[in-house]
């Protein structure tokens, strides 16, 4: 998410390094039908100056796999990529919406601080907060389940930092 790239820059950079990793995919001879892709949303840049809905992410997101992801290949699971866990959802139940074409892949989630924060913030290492961190912890997995089928309606938005972005400038793995 650092920079300050538009959607299309995005989507086509995106494009470009999916296909290539299935190229020498392909050269290996891997199995597609046993991998799962875990790629980043096609978002733009965090100091963008222009704001995309979440139905242009998704559109840029799946045609960007559209043209570069074998039918063979059976799932993507999405990192949440510094998102607020609401946006993570929105954007990933945007992709799960009819109209955006062919979709042969489960268009899933794989978020880690996008499905943790909250959760963390509610049990803030003590014993006795064990049992808000559960109920954080089943109403974010709902919330990403139901976006996962495109149904997700916003319920989960106010709960604990669902809105807080976990982006941080310059992070590395």
């Amino acid at each position: 998410m650092d920079g300050a790239h538009d959607l299309a820059t995005a989507q086509k950079w995106t494009e470009k390094v999916i296909a290539a990793c299935y190229s020498a995919l392909r050269l290996q001879g891997v199995l597609l039908e046993g991998t799962l892709l875990k790629p980043n949303m096609v978002l733009e840049g965090a100091d963008c100056k222009t704001k995309y809905s979440p139905a242009a992410h998704a559109a840029a997101t799946v045609t960007a796999l559209q043209r570069s992801v074998p039918v063979a290949v059976p799932g993507i699971t999405f990192l949440s990529g510094g998102q607020s866990e609401e946006d993570a959802t929105i954007n990933l139940n945007a992709l799960n919406q009819p109209g955006l074409g062919y979709r042969p892949w489960s268009l899933t989630f794989s978020f880690g601080r996008a499905l943790q924060k909250s959760v963390l913030g509610a049990w803030k290492g003590k014993k006795e907060n064990v049992k808000a961190a559960q109920d954080m912890l089943l109403l974010r997995a709902r919330a990403n389940g139901d976006a996962n089928l495109g149904k997700y309606t916003g319920y989960a938005a106010k709960a604990g930092s669902a809105q807080q972005s976990t982006y941080v400038k310059n992070y590395a793995y």
